[in-house]
This record gives structure tokens, sequence and C-alpha cells, in this order.
């Protein structure tokens, strides 16, 4: 196996993307926090927030990598909702701000996880209640209410950007080139997918029927490769046959 390339360690690496995806995402950023921003300043009174920070970190997901399972509606709406309710809990039972604020993030990720909303971003939404439960503590929905209506307007509106940008949000799996999405990889079976990535022991940020199609369609540019070199191959050798018949009828009177 080839070594990594040590001048590549400070680059991003982030599969498929393209200059269009990330202008596209930029633009998508802007659109989302502004209409969002706009319409929740123009919902709430002046004491509660009109945008909350990690709602930034959400738009990040949501438009840069909207095929993530971190990124979808649920995800984004469940993660950070979830977070915040428990980030309060936290806040209102311990004191220690330092503990509280360990506590909160990591039980933020634990219930997260269970519930199938694993979203960064919300691990930032538990933090701050327990940074920001002084200035709210007698007025918890003034933090709640936030949250979730920032959530919500910034899926709607990644919903109805992303029909528009090329890219399938909430994410499914599509077929390429016009042919149907495979239930298995050609060659592989789920099993082998999820037994690979056991053995791996690490967590992806790739669903398993995106990881399945991306397989299948590896193996089809493999497949086509290696039909391509054969032919290449078949045609050399038909070449130097020709050739030798050629000088073998020249020595011959």
């Amino acid at each position: 196996m080839a070594s990594p390339d040590s001048s590549r360690i400070f680059i991003p690496l982030l599969a498929g993307a393209s200059l269009r995806d990330r202008m596209v995402a930029s633009v998508g950023a802007l659109v989302g926090i502004s209409l969002a921003g706009l319409i929740c300043a123009a919902m709430f009174p002046v004491s509660m927030p009109w945008i909350i920070a990690p709602i930034g970190a959400s738009a990040v997901l949501l438009f840069a990598v909207p095929a993530s399972p971190l990124a979808q509606p649920w995800s984004i709406v469940g993660g950070n909702v979830i977070s915040g309710i428990f980030g309060v809990v936290v806040a209102q039972a311990i004191g220690e701000p330092a503990f509280a604020a360990a506590l909160a993030v990591s039980t933020a990720i634990l219930v997260m996880s269970l519930a199938r909303c694993l979203h960064p971003p919300g691990g930032a939404v538990a933090l701050s209640a327990v940074l920001g439960w002084q200035s709210f503590s007698g007025h918890v929905a003034d933090f709640l209410v936030p949250v979730l209506l920032n959530s919500l307007i910034l899926v709607a509106i990644g919903t109805l950007f992303h029909r528009f940008s090329g890219h399938s949000y909430p994410h499914r799996a599509r077929p390429v080139d016009g042919r149907a999405v495979p239930q298995e990889p050609v060659g592989l079976l789920m099993d082998d997918i999820d037994g690979a990535l056991a053995d791996l022991g690490e967590t992806f940020d790739i669903s398993r029927e995106d990881l399945a199609l991306l397989l299948a369609r590896a193996e089809a540019h493999a497949a086509a490769r290696v039909a391509k070199a054969e032919i290449a191959r078949a045609g050399r050798k038909v070449a130097a046959e020709n050739e030798g018949e050629r000088k073998r009828e020249k020595i011959l009177p």
C-alpha cells in the first residue's frame, strides 16, 4: 500500500468536491442564513436572539456536504433541539460551569446518537445553553424557540435551494447515467461492506447506501479499464503477428 503523501497533510480532503460545489455552498449559506435571520428577527421580540451561533455550523453541513448523514433534516432539527433541551437540563442541574459544559456536550452526543440525529453543531448548542444560562435562566423559551425555528427554517431553505443546486436533498442515493441504484455492489454484498467497516473500527461520514453505490461505480470503472487494457493488448498482439507475417513473406522466395 502506498504511503500517504505528507505534502497533503494540511489540505482538507472532501471527496468529489469541485469549485462549483464550493461556490454553490457559499451562495447557499448566504441565502440560508440571511433568510433565517430575517424571518426570525421579524417573528421574535427584542429580548430573544434572532439567530444562534451553531446554526452557522449547521449551514456548513447543509450547503457544503448535503449528502452527509450528519446534514439531513432530522439530524439538523432533531440534533439541535435535543441538544438544546439537554443543555438546559444540565445547566439547571449542575452549578459548576466547567463540569456542566462538559456534561452537556457529552450527554448531547449520547442522546443524539441514540435518537439517530447526530449533528456536530448540536454539541455547540448544548454548550451555548450552559454558557448563556445566566442570561436566560428565567426564560428558557428565549433560547429553545430560536434553536427550533432557526433549524426548521434553515432546513426548509436548504431543501428548496438544493432543488436548483443539482444535489439530492434530503439525500438519497441516485441512479448514475440513467441506471438504477444497485441494492448491492456487483461482486459485493452489503454484509461484506458491514464486515469491512467493522474491521476498520472507524465511523465514516457516508451512508451505507452511498458507499454501496460508490463501490458499484468504482467496480464498473475498473471493469471498463481492464477491458480497455485487454483490447489494447490484443491489438498489439495482432499487430505484432501481422508484422511477423510480413517479414516472413519478404524472406521467402
